[in-house]
């Protein structure tokens, strides 16, 4: 798979002005430090506490997303898994994103299945590998199993996770190992992307690494001889855990 690039937009139709303004702006930790911008991140903070509404994935397909990020990063004794970060919702928006589009892919015919070195080879952007496979997915789990993947026991999703990652299942025009590998990749980057994307929620991954996040100034901390970093980590945002 193409390296995947983190959104820099927010996929919410009711604001386009602030999707604009955003979009230059999101990269630079200094922006949010700055006076007369404490608002802004007051508002996202606020909009972290509301539910979720998906706006590319209908219901169901985000039903059955966050049950299959659960499983490939679940809950345990170390922190929350994909459910409790928000993975879906940051999937959601990535598909709102120029990424999900394929605008810095080749995608160019021919389409022809060749060796993994020779990289992506099918006519299908994010949008389409997630919509065909989840799709596909649901189809596949009713046939043999007479439910859908989310009413699923968890050993049964994970034996349909684990089969497609093997190549053993084809999701109709999606071969199985290659949603795999985007739902992997794309729920990991949930994980452990700046929460101002939607996962990462309450920065709960970056704690389990024990990553700073976006702080501004680590020059106190250099030459410390393995001295552990006594602050929280801290989203673009100013969030902090």
């Amino acid at each position: 798979m193409l390296e995947n690039s983190v959104p820099s937009t927010e996929p919410t139709v009711t604001r386009p002005l602030r999707r604009s303004f955003v979009k230059g702006l999101l990269g630079s930790t200094s922006f949010w430090m700055v006076g007369g911008h404490a608002h802004w991140a007051e508002a996202l903070a606020e909009e972290s506490q509301q539910p979720y509404h998906p706006s590319f994935f209908t219901p169901d397909e985000y039903r059955l997303l966050e049950s299959a990020t659960e499983r490939l990063f679940p809950q345990d004794q170390h922190g929350p898994g994909a459910r409790a970060l928000g993975v879906a919702e940051f999937i959601d928006r990535q598909m709102e994103t120029p990424y999900a589009q394929g605008d810095n892919w080749y995608m160019s015919a021919p389409f022809v299945q060749g060796p993994a070195n020779l990289g992506y080879q099918l006519p299908f952007v994010p949008r389409d590998l997630y919509r065909k496979g989840l799709q596909g997915l649901d189809a596949y789990t009713r046939q043999q199993h007479g439910k859908s993947f989310p009413d699923l026991p968890v050993a049964e999703q994970d034996a349909i996770l684990t089969a497609l990652e093997g190549g053993s299942v084809s999701l109709g025009d999606i071969p199985g190992r290659v949603f795999f590998e985007q739902l992997r990749t794309n729920t990991l980057e949930g994980v452990f992307s700046d929460p101002l994307y939607g996962g990462n929620r309450g920065l709960g991954g970056w704690l389990m690494l024990g990553f700073p996040g976006a702080r501004a100034d680590f020059m106190d901390w250099f030459n410390q001889d393995g001295a552990a970093y006594p602050f929280g980590p801290v989203s673009i945002s100013g969030e902090t855990a």
